[in-house]
Formats: structure tokens, C-alpha cells, sequence
């Protein structure tokens, strides 16, 4: 026998299983048992937890492998659930199986889920959908490494339909996450039914679209549950082994309630609710009326939800309202607080002691910390881990959730087939990657750790589609290390993770296959292969799975194509097709093309673009904010528009064709607006500046002895209320030596909206 984490040899008969997560403990035996359709399924008596898992892993059996099983108190059965007092650990499980059959034996009802989980993947190790399955004899014994395995889903900057979130849901059991926080209000959009206020969803549930130019676009966008839907959840959510936990933000990100309810707000004026993305100035009255309201609120809520925690929020809540009113002001002073930081340390304690009233625990983002952190709070650290070692180290809980690692709204490559999101790039291997026990906690207070949490924020997730893409498969890498103690190993992990991704696939969702697709790299610039001719290219995958194949004549590869062992020395006029194969000649990801035209190498889409000098690109936008479709997308910098061609081929090409968008500029900056690079516009709605030779995505102060930028081309914009929103532009390039950036800055002045690159195409010079 040998335990999971050794090199055990495959049994004559049967491979070694594949489990996600991985179990503390697994250690095999001779012999196996054939499971097929019509296998029987027995559970003890009368238990309620029991049957439920049985049904839960009928349900899996069915959708994941097409065997279909069945409840029996025959003696025949295969399965049988056995509870077992002894294993106390709420989630603990033990899965026995032999040449008799297979014994799930738990404690508790989350323990058999646990276990039938396990037992859903024994049950579908392959593609063979339909056949009966042969699972080796082996023993188990689980228990996971922390108590909150969580997935936050943003329903606030973009309603998410109900039938994802039980779709989520599902799948979140299937590797044992046990949290899902629901992100239920925001400035953009309140999703909780409140039937004492009902103006909350009335109003506050549905906002305008921003817009491009002109009149905003037609039609409201946005969506509310029912309380009885989300009970529908709630038990639905259990029956899984998932709690959810339920966020109010406060005091911060409030423009929706006070859409609805000027009376809460600080002014008294009646904004709209919010459409704009980031840290919007709207505040909750911290006095009597105000927490009088957030408790009824409360009252409703935690009838809804009836797990422990309560998230209220706390995070980027800029306290300028407060500064002004003279009526906080003197309540501050009442209260012989001295800043608004105290001030909202003292709120978020007030609901915590309400909530402690009634059974249940406070918690909220790091930034509760900020005037002290309240004696009833629990912290979600995401500004990095130091609110989590800070806090606990006072002796309070932590979740883990740090930005932008554990940020599922941050692309997962450099495909220019990735959907929008924070182009901070956090691959399938980074989350895996990451430890959750931070360095820094006292070794005697790591039982404050609770565990960790990825975030899937929804400004650039607006569609199911979207949502499935950025929270799958990454979340396997979260289950895994939140589950288990073993040691690390990547390659290991993607094997287990892959028939894993083909269990999703046959649950309908949609998973993203970045860590698996080919990206081919060009050797040396474009402009080096356009002057040779001749073009160099490497193929890779981020993670270790498959032999990679391709084909030079644009059709797709198979397994019979050829092997890629060294880059590709190739005349331009190729296209390469690549993809990995695994060992039984599936694919690993759909096929990626690479073409060495001579246009399209001079040719540049928004993803290939880089910042200008001192620039940074930090967002993959689409080109309306509540877009459905995935392109275009655009690489923007919030605070400058300006990118760059980076390395044109000055000496090749003469000319360029540009193609502009023009985009909401719907981002809420606070404090930041400062920052906003502002260009004199010498036209009324400003310029198309294309700068040749500007020295783009430079990490510091542009070199001095460099040859300044030469301005090859300017164009005033038209106006932005009669025009429309894509638009051309085309002219001559400066010759010069060698490869040099382009620039396209924009001069609109920054009340109008945001400006944009989608395509920029060289043309040769004759």
C-alpha cells in the first residue's frame, strides 16, 4: 500500500484514480469492483443527510458518466452510505472500496457529500459515457485543510440569472468548495428583495446604461431575486454542502439604496443608481435613521440566509460625504470620535453587535480595519495579506482573498481570444501556486485562519458565458490548495484537473481552456521577418499537459499531425495551427492559428498594443459596458488615453490605417481623478495624434538622448453627440531606421467619453 502523494505503480488491472481534490489520505488494495447502470445505491434508515448525498451522487452519476443508478435496501447493493458517529470532523469522510462494493462512511450530512463526491469521480474517470466503470479496491480517509473554501459571485455591477448560480453551485460541490458569497448590492444595482423597503429593488435594482455619445442607449439593465428565490437557493445550496453568505456593502458603494432612499444618503440630493465602474462617493447615514434602516434590512436578510456570517461590506468607502455634512460631523463629535475612519469602525461595530444579538457573526473587507478594528469582526483581506496577518494576529478570523492572485475577473492569458477583464494576468499555475497561511501570523493564532476565497467581480463579466469562463477551471486550483496539505506539484495537479474540466464540459458549463491552448511567439520582432522574409516562431503552453501538434496549411490538427520538438523556421505566407494532444489523442484546448502574412504581420490588434511612455494598461474592456458578445475588446489605461504599436517597422512601412472607438468613459475614480493625464485640445472635441518613434511601454522616464517623437499625422474628432462611435483614420509614416513605437493619443477632453484603439494596419511603402 502507499499513500497518495507516492509514486504508486498502476495495479495490473485498473490505473490509479484521479481526484480533485486531492485526499489527505489514499492508499490502495488488490482487487476492484465493476460499477454499472442500474448499480443499487443503500442508506441507512431513516437518514435524511444520507439519502440526500446518495441522491446528489445519483444526480453526478447520471450527468457526468450516463450510468444510471438507484436507491435499494437490498442486500445487492453496490454503494452503501454508513454513518459513523466517530468521525466528529464536520466535513470528514472515509470511502472504502472492495471486490464487494463501495462504502461511503461520514458523520455528517457534509461529510456525505464529501464522500459522494469522491465517489461521483471513481465514477467518471474517462470519456466512456455510458460504459460501467471498473474502480480499483482502495481505502480513504478525508478531511479537508480549512473550514472556508469560498467563491465570491458578484451579482451587483451585472444581475446574474438564477439557473447559473445553481449551475456554479453544483459544480462548486464537485470539488468540494463549501462557501459561495453572494455580492448583493452595490452603487450599480440592489439584488436583494427587502419587502419592508421595497423601493430598494423598485429603483435601486435597475440602472442606465452609459453612454458613447449622444442620448444613453435605451432600456434598463439589471434584476433583483425574491426572498423565496433565494431560499430556493439557500436549500438548494445545502443539499450540496454550501453555505452562502449573503454581502450588504456598506457604507461605502450605497448609490443604489440611496437612489432609492435619499432619506439614508448624507446631502439629500437623488443620484441615479450608479453605471459607472470603481469607487463612486455615496455614503449611508451613520446616524439613528440610517442604522435603523441597515437593521431592518438585517432582520430580513438573515431570516433568508441562515448561515453564521453576515458580509457587510466596509471596503472603499470615501468618506468625503461625511467631511461635509455638519450633521455627522456633530455626531462624531458626540460620540468622541475624531476621524471618519473611527466613525465607520464604530457603524461596523454597531452591526455587529446586532447581528451578534442575534446569533450571527459581522464580516467585511480589510478595510474595516482602518479605524480600529471592531471586537465583533471577521476580515476578508484583499488589498494583498497584510489586513489578514494584522487581524489575525489581534486574535480575529481571516479569510484569504487576496487581489489580484485570487481576482477571477483578471485574464488567464495572453490569448487575443480572451474575453474582458483587469489585465493583470493570473494563470491556472499562479492560483495554484498560492499559500494561504500567510507569512507573518503568530504560529499560535493559524487557527484564526479560516481559509480562502477567489472573487469573480462582475464589471467585465456580463454574461453566464463570461462568468463560467473566469471562475473555471481556476477554482479546482483554489479546491485543491484549500483542501489539501500535501506538497505542491503542478503537473500532477493538471493531470487530476483535467478529467475534472471534462466532468464541467458535460455539466454544460463553459471552461476556459487558456492554460492548455498553444500561443505561438515570434522570434526576434515582425519587422526582423518581414525584412528576411522569413519568419521564426515557438510554440507553448502555460501548463504541462499533451504533445503539442500543428499543420503549416491552416487546416486543423489532429493527433497524426506533426510533432513540435524546436521553433518553426518558416517563409512568411504560413499559417501555423496548433494544439495539445494527451496520450489517448484528445485534445487539450481548440486549436490556435498563427499567420505569417506579410499583412497580417504588420497588422495589430487592441491586444497586441502596449501603454505609452509612463502609461499602464490595466483593463480589457469591451466596447459598451453591458456588451454581450466577447470582441471587440480593448486594452485601455484609465487614466491616459494613449497605446502604442510597439516596434513598427518604420523603414518598411509608409502608411497606417487605424480604426477608433469610441467608449463610455463610465469609471468612477474618486480620490484617483487626480491622476487623469489631461491634454490640451486645440479642436473642440479634441485629437487623433499618431506620434512616430514615441518609445511606448517604457518602464521609467523616457531616455533623453532618444530622438524625440515625430507628430505623422493628426485628426480632429468629430462630435461626440452626431457621430458614430467606430470610426477610421488613415495616413503617411515617417521613414526611419529600424523598429520604432507609434502612439495614437487621444486630446478628448476627459468629460467626453473615452477613446479607443481596436486595429491598427501598417502599409508597405512602395
Amino acid at each position: 500500500m502507499a499513500s497518495v502523494g507516492s509514486a504508486t505503480p498502476a495495479l495490473a488491472s485498473d490505473r490509479p484514480v484521479s481526484l480533485l481534490p486531492r485526499p489527505a489520505s489514499l492508499t490502495y488494495q488488490s482487487g476492484s469492483v465493476t460499477i454499472g447502470n442500474g448499480a443499487g445505491i443503500a442508506v441507512p434508515a431513516g437518514d435524511a443527510d444520507a439519502i440526500g448525498a446518495a441522491t446528489l451522487l445519483m444526480a453526478h452519476v447520471r450527468g457526468e458518466r450516463g450510468l444510471a443508478l438507484q436507491l435499494t435496501d437490498g442486500p445487492a447493493a453496490l454503494v452503501r452510505f454508513v454513518r459513523d458517529p466517530a468521525l466528529i470532523q464536520p466535513e470528514a469522510y472515509r470511502l472504502t472500496v472492495g471486490r464487494s462494493g463501495v462504502k461511503i462512511i461520514a458523520g455528517s450530512h457534509a461529510g456525505f457529500v464529501n464522500g459522494a463526491m469522491t465517489m461521483a469521480q471513481l465514477l467518471s474517470p474517462d470519456d466512456r459515457f455510458g460504459q460501467p466503470v471498473r474502480v480499483p479496491a482502495l481505502t480513504i480517509a478525508d478531511a479537508p485543510r480549512f473550514g472556508w473554501r469560498g467563491l465570491m459571485v458578484d451579482t451587483a455591477r451585472h444581475f446574474v440569472p438564477l439557473p447559473t448560480l445553481t449551475l456554479i453551485v453544483d459544480q462548486m460541490a464537485s470539488v468540494k468548495l463549501n462557501v459561495l458569497h453572494l455580492h448583493l448590492t452595490d452603487d450599480q444595482g440592489w439584488r436583494f428583495e427587502v419587502k419592508r423597503y421595497p423601493r430598494l429593488t423598485d429603483i435601486g435594482a435597475w440602472r442606465q446604461a452609459p453612454s458613447t455619445g449622444g442620448p444613453p442607449p435605451p432600456g434598463r439593465v439589471g434584476g433583483f431575486y425574491t426572498q423565496a428565490e433565494l431560499r430556493g437557493l439557500v436549500s438548494y445550496a445545502a443539499e450540496r454542502g454550501i453555505t452562502i453568505v449573503p454581502e450588504i456593502d456598506l457604507p461605502g458603494h450605497a448609490q443604489a439604496l440611496v437612489s432609492a432612499y435619499p432619506e439614508i444618503g448624507i446631502l439629500g440630493d437623488t443620484p441615479a443608481v450608479g453605471h459607472d465602474w470603481g469607487v463612486n462617493p455615496y455614503l449611508l447615514d451613520p446616524g439613528p435613521k440610517g442604522v435603523r434602516f441597515v437593521e431592518d434590512v438585517l432582520d430580513e436578510l438573515i431570516d433568508v440566509f441562515p448561515g453564521t456570517y453576515v458580509h457587510l461590506g466596509g471596503d472603499e468607502a470615501v468618506k468625503d460625504q461625511w467631511e461635509r455634512s455638519p450633521k455627522v460631523q456633530a455626531q462624531m463629535k458626540a460620540l468622541g470620535i475624531t476621524t471618519e475612519n473611527g466613525l465607520q469602525s464604530w457603524l461596523i461595530d454597531e452591526f455587529g453587535r446586532y447581528l451578534g444579538a442575534k446569533g450571527r457573526r459581522l464580516i467585511g473587507w480589510d478595510e474595516i480595519l482602518e479605524g480600529g478594528l471592531p471586537p465583533s469582526a471577521s476580515v476578508m483581506s484583499w488589498r494583498g495579506e497584510q489586513g489578514a496577518v494584522d487581524a489575525a494576529n489581534q486574535g480575529h478570523d481571516v479569510v484569504l482573498s487576496p487581489a489580484p492572485i485570487l481576482y477571477l475577473d483578471s485574464l488567464q492569458g495572453d490569448h487575443d481570444d480572451e474575453p474582458p477583464g483587469r489585465l493583470s494576468i493570473q494563470t491556472l499555475a499562479d492560483v495554484y501556486a498560492y499559500e494561504p497561511m500567510p507569512k507573518g501570523i503568530d504560529p499560535a493564532k493559524a487557527g484564526h485562519v479560516l481559509g480562502a476565497q477567489a472573487n469573480a467581480w462582475s464589471e467585465y463579466l456580463a454574461t453566464p458565458w463570461q462568468l463560467q469562463h473566469a471562475i473555471f477551471p481556476r477554482i479546482g486550483a483554489l479546491a485543491d490548495i484549500t483542501w489539501s496539505t500535501e506538497p505542491r506539484d503542478f503537473a500532477g495537479f493538471v493531470g487530476r484537473l483535467r478529467p475534472q474540466v471534462a466532468r464541467w464540459r458535460r455539466a454544460g458549463l463553459e471552461v476556459a481552456d487558456s492554460a492548455f491552448a498553444v500561443t505561438p511567439k515570434l522570434q526576434g520582432s515582425r519587422g526582423d521577418a518581414l525584412r528576411a522574409n522569413k519568419v521564426k516562431v515557438a510554440l507553448a503552453t502555460q501548463a504541462p499537459a499533451g504533445t503539442i501538434r500543428y499543420t503549416l496549411d491552416g487546416s486543423a490538427p489532429t493527433p497524426r499531425s506533426a510533432r513540435y520538438l524546436a521553433p518553426l523556421a518558416l517563409p512568411l505566407g504560413v499559417t501555423i495551427r496548433a494544439a495539445g494532444f494527451d496520450t489517448s489523442g484528445r485534445p487539450t484546448a481548440a486549436s490556435r492559428a498563427f499567420d505569417t502574412d506579410r499583412h497580417v504581420l504588420l497588422t495589430r490588434g487592441a491586444s497586441d498594443l502596449v501603454s505609452c511612455p509612463l502609461g499602464s494598461l490595466g483593463l480589457r474592456v469591451p466596447r459598451t459596458a453591458d456588451a454581450t458578445a466577447n470582441a471587440p475588446v480593448f486594452n485601455v489605461n484609465l487614466f491616459d488615453t494613449c497605446t502604442a504599436y510597439p516596434a513598427a517597422p518604420l523603414d518598411v512601412a509608409g502608411g497606417f490605417t487605424v480604426i477608433v472607438d469610441r467608449l463610455a468613459r463610465n469609471y468612477g475614480l474618486a480620490h484617483e481623478a487626480k491622476a487623469v493625464r489631461e491634454h490640451y485640445n486645440v479642436t473642440e472635441h479634441g485629437e487623433l495624434l499618431v506620434l512616430a518613434g514615441c518609445q511606448g511601454d517604457r518602464k521609467g522616464p523616457p531616455d533623453a538622448d532618444a530622438p524625440k517623437p515625430v507628430i505623422a499625422a493628426s485628426f480632429p474628432l468629430p462630435d461626440p453627440a452626431h457621430s458614430p462611435p467606430r470610426m477610421t483614420f488613415s495616413g503617411s509614416l515617417p521613414k526611419m531606421d529600424g523598429d520604432r513605437d507609434v502612439c495614437f493619443q487621444f486630446t478628448s477632453p476627459i468629460s467626453e467619453p473615452f477613446y479607443a484603439v481596436e486595429q491598427v494596419r501598417l502599409i508597405e511603402r512602395r
